[in-house]
């Protein structure tokens, strides 16, 4: 049993840290050291599993199966909490606002935690501004043409690193459970500009960045629009709540408490409230919700937070489009929708 307990964690953790740092830092000394320990997690389940069968005989080797279905599947949930919890930091990437013919300077903010954010700020030319958020494993340089957008329709924009990410200091996460605290501080920020009306602030988010967007709309009365792509779920609730009713969907429900939780005791924050009931809670906030028609979970998404307030939400369900490509894929419908939606929330 020792040498089983051991394999699985020594698997979960290598598995969780190894192969997400060899996807975004490459072969780093924590690659290599992370997928050591995942080897050696391996050698220790296949010894449990070899002296498992020596010791049965018979029909008795039979219960051998469903056992090997439950460790494999701890195992894969846990160093999916490990991946979550352990994220790699995230190189700022290439290119700023400049390539977009836009003038900005270099700003930093701290949280309430006394983590320090760094972004690019683009005045408003309105007296409007809107926080643009990227997805994970990512940075804000993948919002650049966004801002682009943004921008030239006359709304500042600050395009924030989220913690962990590009220049932005803490410990980041994939799953965006800081970002109440992140975007909470970047609203803040936007506040304290002498061009931008406090009343006139919105959030743009991709993925990651469209829940965390989201899930601050239901803690910060000040973001009056969000613009949110890509958005699925960060959580255990989020999942239940567009998965249908039948036997299959209360199978799975039992990996995601093990994911959750174990996220959960592996981070010093706590799970964010699902994006349901951040909406609930946002009370005054108008929302789109944009999802790609080619990811059924994100379409899937959009229609159950609409049902909460179908006069607050508004959805666009983007043809061919794959995750957060919207502007990619419709570039003169995505201007056209976010902007006559950010128009009429925050110029009206």
């Amino acid at each position: 049993m020792t040498v089983l307990v051991a394999g699985m964690a020594a698997t979960a953790a290598g598995a969780g840290i190894g192969i997400r740092h060899l996807q975004k830092t490459g072969l780093t000394v924590e690659t290599v050291l992370a997928l050591t320990v995942l080897a050696v997690g391996l050698i220790l389940l296949g010894f449990a599993a070899t002296a498992s069968w020596k010791t049965l005989h018979g029909w008795f080797r039979l219960t051998l199966a469903p056992v090997a279905v439950v460790v494999l599947q701890f195992v894969f949930s846990a160093a999916v909490a490990v991946m979550y919890a352990v994220a790699p930091p995230t190189a700022l990437g290439v290119g700023t606002p400049g390539d977009e013919g836009l003038e900005y300077r270099d700003v930093a903010f701290t949280t309430r935690d006394g983590v320090e954010l760094s972004a690019w700020f683009i005045p408003s030319d309105n007296g409007a501004a809107v926080v643009l958020k990227h997805g994970a494993g990512s940075s804000r340089t993948a919002t650049i043409r966004h801002a682009g957008v943004l921008a030239r329709h006359g709304y500042g924009v600050l395009m924030m690193d989220a913690r962990g990410h590009g220049r932005s200091g803490g410990m980041g996460m994939d799953i965006g459970w800081y970002g109440n605290e992140d975007t909470t501080a970047a609203v803040t920020f936007l506040t304290r500009q002498g061009d931008v009306v406090p009343t006139k602030i919105g959030v743009v988010g991709l993925s990651m960045g469209g829940e965390e967007a989201i899930g601050a709309a239901g803690v910060d009365p000040r973001i009056r629009a969000v613009v949110a792509e890509g958005a699925t779920g960060r959580t255990a609730a989020d999942n239940d709540d567009i998965r249908p009713e039948d036997f299959a969907s209360a199978l799975e429900r039992g990996p995601d408490w093990v994911t959750y939780g174990l996220t959960d005791l592996l981070t010093p924050t706590s799970p964010p409230a699902s994006l349901r009931r951040s909406v609930a809670a946002s009370i005054d906030t108008r929302f789109l919700l944009i999802a790609a028609a080619t990811v059924e979970k994100e379409t899937l998404a959009a229609t159950s937070m609409r049902s909460v307030d179908p006069q607050r939400v508004t959805t666009w369900t983007v043809p061919g489009a794959a995750h957060v490509q919207g502007l990619v894929t419709a570039p003169e419908e995505w201007e056209r929708r976010v902007v006559e939606f950010l128009d009429g929330e925050l110029q009206p």
